[in-house]
């Protein structure tokens, strides 16, 4: 994959603020030290999108809240 983009992504999520919160949520981990399960010599962000895109990340729906 030469260039993440975020049609890439979208395939792979529901849509743009769910991509918003995956790709932020994943990106956190990896600056703590997480090990990244998509090979690339990016920055944490480029490579949080680079596993939504590969589908390597999965993104859990938020569940409603219970009264």
């Amino acid at each position: 994959m030469a260039r993440v983009t975020v049609e890439d992504c979208l395939e792979a999520v529901e849509n743009r603020f769910a991509l918003v919160h995956v790709s932020a949520k994943r990106t956190k981990e990896l600056l703590k030290g997480s090990k990244a399960v998509y090979p690339c010599k990016n920055r944490e962000a480029v490579t949080s999108l680079r596993e939504i895109a590969a589908r390597l990340v999965r993104s859990e729906a938020p569940q409603a809240a219970k009264k």
